[in-house]
């Protein structure tokens, strides 16, 4: 089973867990807070992932620092614990972005991802968001990004779909019609 396999499964299950009686939000913003403070103390992280550190000891940090932080969900203190207990901390990013999308798909929001050639005014980032929660029927979180490559137009990510009216798409098609 390979890492993200097994992330996708202990983000389901922390899903399934908290779906019914926590704040989902809350989950994912326990799950962050927790990875950002291992990634954040490089001897901790370092600890926390070597394979030469026996798992009881790292058993005992987890608690130990769960018992000094901000009380986090007991789901969340509970899967941080298992994770330290089968030495397997070294998913917690793939979880958190596995538990992520599960929150978005249950929330009904789809991720996008806008690229243009140049930078777009904040006017037309609102109207390429409407159109593509038009398009999609679903609410939308955006990011937009710069790539000069394309020379004009733009890509949209939706999802798993992609629209590409980039320039340097539309001469590749030209250039491949003419070749043929």
């Amino acid at each position: 089973m390979t890492n993200r396999t097994a992330a996708a499964r202990y983000a389901r299950a922390l899903f399934d867990v908290s779906v019914e009686a926590r704040d989902l939000r809350q989950v994912e913003t326990d799950l962050v807070a927790f990875a950002d403070l291992v990634r954040g103390h490089e001897t901790l992280g370092r600890v926390l992932l070597h394979p030469a550190v026996p798992t009881p000891r790292k058993q005992a940090i987890v608690e130990a620092l769960l018992g000094r932080l901000d009380p986090l969900l007991p789901p969340v203190a509970k899967l941080l614990v298992l994770l330290a207990e089968r030495d397997r901390f070294v998913l917690l990013p793939d979880i958190i972005d596995a538990f992520r999308a599960h929150l978005l798909r249950h929330l009904g929001i789809v991720e996008a991802s806008v690229t243009t050639a140049t930078p777009i005014s904040d006017e037309r980032v609102a109207a390429i968001e409407r159109s593509l929660a038009l398009a999609s029927g679903a609410r939308i979180t955006m990011s937009t990004e710069v790539d000069p490559e394309l020379l004009g137009g733009m890509v949209a990510r939706l999802g798993t779909t992609v629209y590409d009216g980039s320039v340097a798409s539309h001469l590749e098609r030209i250039r491949n019609s003419l070749l043929v």
